[in-house]
C-alpha cells in the first residue's frame, strides 16, 4: 500500500509538473512574437530614413537620387510624408536650376537629369501644400525640358491651388511659349488635364488667358486627341459658369424675396 502511494504521488507530481511546464511556454509564446514599435523607436527609424533621402537627393550621382526618389516613394506610399521629404524632393525638382555643377567651371552640366526632375516634380504632387506648389512653378519658369515641364504641371493640377489665378496662367505661359515655335502634344495635354483639375477645386476658371489658351489649343496645331480633349474642356467651364450664374440668380432672388418680406 506504501508503495502505491508513493507511486501515485510521483505520478501526481509528474503530472503537476508537465502541466506547469506548457502553461509556462504557452505564457512565453507572445513574447516570440514581434514586439510594436514604440514612438520613440518609430520617430528614430522616420528620422534616420529622412535623413538617407537628403544625403542621396543631394550626391552628385545619378544613382543615388534614383535611389533617393526610390526611398520617398516607398516613404509616400507608406503614409510617411513629411516637410524633409518633400525638401528633398524640391532639391531634385530644382537642381540644375538652382545650382549647375561643370567641369573646371565650363561645359556642359554634370548634374543635368532631367528624368530626376521630372520623377520628383511628380512626387511633389502628393503633398498639397503652398510650399509644393511655389517649388513646381519656379520649375515651370526655369526648366527648359518639355518633360519636366509636363510633369510640373500635372502636379500642379494634382495639388488645385489657384490663388489669384497664380497658377493656370503660369501654365497658359508654358503653353503659349512652346506653341510659337514647337508646339509639344504631351504638355498641351498636361496642361488640360490641370485645368480641369483646378477648375473642379475651384468651381471653374475665370481667367481670360487661360480660356485663350485652351481655345488656342482647340484649334492649334495638335494632334486630334488633343484638341478634342481641349474642346471638352471648354464646354465643362462653360456648364461651371452657367451653375454659378444660376446660384448666383437664386441667392439674388432669395435676399430680394427676404427684404421685401411676407405679403400682407
Amino acid at each position: 500500500m506504501r508503495s502505491f502511494s508513493k507511486a501515485a504521488l510521483a505520478t501526481s507530481f509528474c503530472l503537476f509538473f508537465l502541466t506547469g511546464f506548457s502553461f509556462f511556454l504557452g505564457a512565453q509564446t507572445p513574447a516570440t512574437s514581434k514586439p510594436e514599435k514604440t514612438v520613440e523607436e518609430a520617430y528614430l527609424q522616420d528620422s534616420l530614413e529622412n535623413m538617407i533621402i537628403e544625403e542621396q537627393s543631394k550626391s552628385p550621382t545619378k544613382d543615388m537620387k534614383l535611389l533617393a526618389l526610390k526611398y520617398a516613394r516607398q516613404a509616400i506610399d507608406g503614409g510617411r510624408k513629411n516637410p524633409s521629404i518633400q525638401k528633398s524632393l524640391e532639391y531634385l525638382a530644382l537642381e540644375s536650376s538652382s545650382m549647375v555643377i561643370r567641369v573646371g567651371g565650363y561645359g556642359k552640366a554634370t548634374n543635368d537629369y532631367p528624368d530626376v526632375r521630372r520623377e520628383a516634380c511628380l512626387y511633389l504632387g502628393e503633398f498639397p501644400s503652398v510650399e509644393a506648389k511655389d517649388a513646381l512653378l519656379k520649375v515651370t519658369l526655369t526648366d527648359q525640358e518639355p518633360m519636366v515641364l509636363a510633369a510640373a504641371i500635372s502636379s500642379l493640377g494634382k495639388i488645385g491651388i489657384n490663388d489669384n489665378d497664380e497658377v493656370v496662367t503660369t501654365i497658359s505661359y508654358i503653353v503659349r511659349r512652346f506653341d510659337i515655335l514647337m508646339p509639344d502634344n504631351s504638355l498641351a495635354f498636361e496642361a488640360l488635364v490641370a485645368y480641369e483639375r483646378i477648375a473642379a477645386k475651384n468651381n471653374g476658371i475665370k481667367d481670360k488667358a487661360t480660356l485663350n489658351t485652351i481655345i488656342l489649343i482647340a484649334g492649334g496645331n495638335y494632334i486630334a486627341p488633343v484638341k478634342t480633349k481641349a474642346a471638352d474642356l471648354l464646354s465643362q467651364l462653360r456648364k461651371y459658369s452657367a451653375s454659378g450664374s444660376s446660384s448666383t440668380q437664386a441667392q439674388g432672388a432669395a435676399a430680394a424675396s427676404t427684404a421685401s418680406g411676407p405679403n400682407k
